[in-house]
C-alpha cells in the first residue's frame, strides 16, 4: 500500500477550528425544506470521506455498497499480514546481522589463537619446571585454549542462528511483498469503484429522490399524556436554548457553546482519517491525537459558561430541586461565593499561564519579546507582519513535545477566555438571583 505522508499544518488546524463552526452555524440556520431530499453535494462529500466503505451507496439507499465491505476488509487483513511479515523480517534480519558480526569477529580471533598456540606450548615445554616463566607460559596457554573453545562455541551458535534466520528472512520478504501487492491491488479496485460511482452519483440521487416521492408520508402520533408527564418530571427538558438568554452575557454564552459544539464534528473526520491512515495505509499520524486532545481541552473550557447557563453541570439537588424559586435564588447567592472563588482563581491563573506560554525562551517572535518585557506593546503591534503567522521558523513561545510541535499558547489563552466567560455568566446569574429575591418570585 502507498504511504500517506501528510502532516496537518499548524495554520490549517487553527483556521479549521475557526471556519468550520462558523459554516456549521450558518448551515444550521438555513430554512429546512418541507420534504427531505437527497443531494448530490452531500453524496460526493460522503464519497470522498467514506467512499472506501461504500457509505455513499448506503446514503443513496443502494445495497451495492455492500460490495465495498469485503474488499475493504481484505485490505485490512492484507495490511495486518504485511505488518506481521515486516515484524518477522525485522527480527530475522537482526539475527542475521548479529550472527554475521559474530562470525566476522570470532573467526579471525580463533584462527590467530590457533596459530600461536603451538609456540606457547613449546615455550611451556622449554621452561624450567616450577619457574616463574613456566607458570606464566602455562597461564597464557590456558587462556589461549579457553579462547579457542569459547570462540568455537560462539561460531557454532552463530552459524546455527544464521542458517535458521536466513530462510525465515527470505520467506518473510516474500510474504511481505505478496501481502503488500494484494492490499494495493484491492485498494485500487476500491478506487476504481469510487471513480465509477462518482460518474453515477447524479443518476443515483435522482433515483433515490424518485423513491421518496413514491413513499407515503408517515404519520407522527404524539401521546399527549406522555408529553404532559415528561413536562412535569422535567419542565426544562425540551426548553430551547434561546429561552435561556435574558441579556447579552447569556447570548454570548449560548453562541460560545454552539460554536465549540461543532468541534466534535471535526473530531469525527480527524479520527476517521487517523484510522484509515493507520490500518489501510500503514501510516499512523503524529498529529491527530494531540490536535484533538488540545481541541477537546479548549472545548471543555469555553463551553463551561454555556453549561452553567443551561444548567447542564452535574450536581446533587436532592434538597434544591424542591425549593421555591425565591429559596433557590437565596441558595444560589450563598453558593456563588465559592463559585467566584473558583472562577476568579481560574481567570487569574490562566492569564499567568497564557503569558508564560508566550514568554518562554524558545519564542523568537515579536509577541514573545513583548511578553518577556523586551519591547513595548506599541512596538510589538508595529512589528507584527504576515511572516509572524506563516513562517514555520518563528516560534510563538511554548510548543508541544510531540514531533508535530504545535504552539500551545492558543490553548492556554482559551483557558483565560473560558474563565472570563464563566465569570461573566456568574455575574449574570448573580443579577438574576437578586431580581428573583427582590420580586419575591
Amino acid at each position: 500500500m502507498p504511504n500517506i505522508d501528510f502532516t496537518l499544518p499548524h495554520w490549517a488546524y487553527w483556521l479549521g477550528l475557526l471556519i468550520f463552526p462558523v459554516a456549521g452555524m450558518i448551515l444550521a440556520r438555513r430554512a429546512r425544506p418541507a420534504q427531505t431530499r437527497y443531494g448530490a453535494a452531500l453524496a460526493y462529500l460522503i464519497l470522498v470521506t467514506g467512499g472506501i466503505l461504500g457509505l455513499h451507496r448506503f446514503y443513496l439507499k443502494s445495497l451495492l455498497g455492500l460490495v465495498y465491505i469485503p474488499v475493504f476488509l481484505f485490505v485490512l487483513w492484507s495490511n495486518a499480514a504485511e505488518r506481521d511479515a515486516r515484524a518477522a523480517l525485522s527480527d530475522a534480519t537482526n539475527l542475521v546481522k548479529v550472527a554475521e558480526r559474530t562470525l566476522e569477529r570470532e573467526k579471525p580471533r580463533v584462527e590467530a589463537t590457533e596459530a600461536d598456540i603451538d609456540a606457547i606450548r613449546a615455550e611451556v615445554a622449554a621452561a624450567e619446571e616450577g619457574s616463574f616463566a613456566r607458570k606464566s607460559a602455562e597461564r597464557r596457554l590456558k587462556r589461549a585454549e579457553d579462547a579457542i573453545t569459547t570462540g568455537r562455541d560462539r561460531l557454532k551458535v552463530a552459524e546455527a542462528e544464521l542458517a535458521e534466520a536466513q530462510p525465515i528472512a527470505v520467506a518473510a520478504t516474500a510474504d511481505r511483498t505478496f501481502w503488500y501487492s494484494a492490499a494495493r491491488y484491492a485498494f485500487f479496485l476500491i478506487l476504481a469503484l469510487m471513480a465509477l460511482d462518482a460518474v453515477l452519483i447524479p443518476s443515483l440521487v435522482r433515483k433515490a429522490n424518485d423513491s421518496i416521492a413514491q413513499e407515503e408520508p408517515e404519520e407522527t402520533i404524539i401521546d399527549a399524556e406522555m408529553a404532559e408527564r415528561a413536562a412535569q418530571i422535567d419542565p426544562d427538558a425540551r426548553k430551547p436554548d434561546h429561552e435561556w438568554a435574558e441579556n447579552w452575557i447569556d447570548r454570548l454564552s449560548l453562541y460560545a457553546g454552539e460554536f465549540v459544539s461543532y468541534w466534535a464534528v471535526i473530531a469525527v473526520f480527524v479520527y476517521y482519517f487517523e484510522v484509515i491512515s493507520r490500518y489501510v495505509f500503514n501510516s499512523p499520524t503524529s498529529w491527530a491525537h494531540e490536535s484533538m486532545y488540545l481541541m477537546f481541552g479548549m472545548q471543555y473550557l469555553i463551553a463551561g459558561s454555556y453549561a452553567m447557563l443551561t444548567e447542564g453541570h452535574v450536581r446533587v439537588d436532592i434538597f434544591y430541586a424542591n425549593m421555591s424559586p425565591r429559596r433557590k435564588a437565596w441558595t444560589d447567592l450563598f453558593t456563588s461565593i465559592f463559585f467566584f472563588i473558583f472562577a476568579g482563581t481560574l481567570l487569574v491563573t490562566s492569564y499567568i499561564f497564557a503569558m508564560d506560554a508566550i514568554a518562554v525562551p524558545s519564542g523568537n517572535s515579536v509577541v514573545s519579546d513583548w511578553a518577556r518585557g523586551e519591547v513595548g506593546f506599541g512596538e510589538m503591534l508595529g512589528g507584527l507582519s504576515l511572516r509572524d503567522w506563516t513562517d514555520p521558523s518563528i516560534r510563538w513561545g511554548e510548543i508541544s513535545f510531540n514531533e508535530w510541535e504545535v504552539p500551545l499558547w492558543p490553548m492556554k489563552w482559551m483557558m483565560f477566555v473560558g474563565g472570563l466567560l464563566l465569570v461573566l455568566q456568574g455575574v449574570s446569574k448573580f443579577s438574576k438571583d437578586i431580581r428573583a429575591i427582590a420580586r419575591g418570585a
